[in-house]
């Protein structure tokens, strides 16, 4: 007896929505949008970040996708069934798909992306597809998942965005660290990679061969970077750019945009990802070895002032390791000590005289470097505001801001770093975006959006083995307590707020939104009014 889930009326039901409203949507045109800052490379399967979302989901596709209520709907897979024991899980893979160079794509690419690329390279496929044990292949349309463990989050985790499948004829025998694909793109998507001028633009074209009929509605699909705030800004306001999101355009000139005809603002499109903002520290140099120091930081840290300040109200105060929209499920503790309303000055300096850090003959107790993720003016305030924070603790703060390829050696693979601001997605289940953070397997040295503070504690690490199996929900909810309790004690990250991303956008732009993954979706149905 199989549990079946079927997508295949779903996919009749989306091509029947899109023949009836075909004369809505206009084809044709270019669709240019902001992309900040410049993606490092275009390899989604090796890295998450931010700018490299915004691009490689338009041409890289997952077995799955998701709308805006969470509902799984089909892709490069029409459906999937899963056993009864939630052992095994069987993907039907849609036919007559190609990659963009030509070649069929077909199970052994499915397998390929997950055992070799996935669960190796990537830094959240580990713990997506920790508990498959092999995939197998009996046909060209079928690719058999067989897991040690039940994993429902699995399902959760298969987006274009988060878990691109792959060429195997492309990467087959290769180091994918260094692979081609990272600056010339071959996937199955709606869009084919067709030029990069570093410091300026990447331009995707129509895959004039994509499976779903009629789509995409647009010509050119054209990524710019622009790497000063206003001028951004003023590229919206007179035209250059429809779209921008993930803080492309500043909250401050967002909120002034709202406002004026032909603009507007949104906050959909970021229902599966649960953005933190945070701040990591090297838990293995001195003194941020010291959970007493992280944890005096944290109290002095005002979360509301960053985001009435700075992300102007958009925003809500963290309050444990675990993003309080984990309320739904039961897996939510808030940690009132660790994460108090409003600062504690007297608390925080309290925990440094018992950690031993007394202030030096100027007063000063820490000296430090704090690197901030280069994502915009925006990150910059807030090191501003951070810095101005910790002074009454005697804590002197120097920021330092690079571009992205030096910020991310720096934090993940040479661990260069006192202390450095980011932001985490925790995804709708914290196996697959808050394991990573803490977890002892998740130290992997070159690896970005891990376990960067080398933070390792084992009896958390056997919590967070239980909490990825366990399938009572009450007691997945006790564990993932203990879990937040020992974190709100040790601090390897603390974090500030949950984030809402802002979409500022041209009223004649549409179908931006037509997936939780927003601007991390394909834009297969983004057209424009003429």
């Amino acid at each position: 007896m199989k549990i079946k889930t079927l997508l295949v009326n779903m996919t009749c039901a989306l091509g029947l929505a899109l023949a009836g409203s075909a004369s809505a949507q206009e084809q044709g045109g270019n669709f240019v949008y902001l992309v900040q800052p410049e993606p490092p490379s275009l390899a989604s399967f090796l890295s998450t970040s931010g700018p490299i979302g915004l691009v490689a989901p338009k041409i890289y596709e997952g077995l799955l996708d998701y709308d805006n209520d969470l509902n799984i709907v089909p892709a490069l897979a029409e459906s999937y069934e899963v056993s009864e024991d939630g052992k095994t899980v069987t993907f039907k893979i849609r036919e007559g798909v190609t990659w963009h160079d030509g070649e069929p794509f077909t199970s052994e690419d499915v397998a390929f992306s997950i055992m070799e690329i996935l669960k190796k390279v990537h830094p959240r496929g580990p713990a997506s597809f920790a508990e498959v044990t092999s995939v197998d292949t009996p046909d060209d349309t079928t690719a058999i998942f067989n897991l040690e463990n039940p994993a429902p989050y699995m399902l959760r985790a298969l987006s274009g965005y988060e878990s691109p499948m792959v060429p195997k004829h492309l990467l087959e025998g290769t180091d994918p660290r260094n692979s081609d694909l990272a600056t010339n793109p071959v996937g199955t998507g709606p869009y084919v990679f067709e030029e990069w001028k570093k410091g300026q633009y990447i331009l995707l074209t129509k895959n004039e061969n994509y499976w779903k009929e009629g789509l995409p509605y647009l010509d050119r699909v054209v990524a710019r970077f622009v790497p000063d705030a206003s001028t951004r800004t003023a590229a919206m306001e007179n035209g250059e750019v429809m779209y921008g999101a993930y803080g492309a355009i500043p909250n401050i000139d967002a909120v002034r945009l709202r406002e004026m005809d032909g603009f507007s603002v949104s906050t959909d499109g970021y229902a599966m990802i649960n953005p933190m903002a945070l701040v990591e520290f090297n838990s293995t140099r001195e003194p941020f070895d010291k959970p007493e120091v992280r944890k005096a930081i944290s109290l002095a840290i005002d979360r509301n002032f960053l985001i009435d300040n700075i992300w102007f109200g958009y925003g809500k105060a963290a309050t444990s390791a675990l993003s309080s929209n984990f309320s739904a499920t039961g897996l939510y503790k808030a940690e009132p000590e660790a994460y108090p309303e409003s600062p504690d000055v007297d608390a925080a300096i309290a925990l440094l005289d018992e950690a031993g850090v007394t202030p030096g003959d100027d007063g000063v107790r820490i000296k430090a470097t704090l690197d901030l993720i280069p994502y915009g003016e925006d990150w910059r305030r807030a090191g501003e505001y951070m810095k101005q924070a910790l002074m009454p603790l005697g804590i002197e703060i120097e920021l330092r801001y690079e571009d992205v390829p030096t910020w991310l050696k720096r934090v993940y693979q040479d661990y260069d770093f006192d202390l450095t601001m980011n932001y985490f997605y925790q995804l709708p289940d914290p196996v697959l975006g808050v394991h990573r953070h803490y977890a002892t397997s998740q130290i992997r040295q070159g690896t970005h959006f891990v376990n960067s503070s080398q933070y390792s504690n084992p009896e958390l690490d056997e919590l967070l083995a239980a909490a990825t199996t366990e399938a009572d929900a009450d007691k997945r909810a006790e564990i993932y307590g203990q879990v937040q309790d020992i974190l709100a004690e040790d601090m390897p990250v603390m974090n500030l707020f949950e984030m809402e991303f802002l979409n500022v956008f041209n009223d004649k732009l549409h179908g931006h939104d037509a997936s939780a993954l927003g601007a991390y979706g394909s834009f297969d149905q983004v057209w424009i009014e003429k």
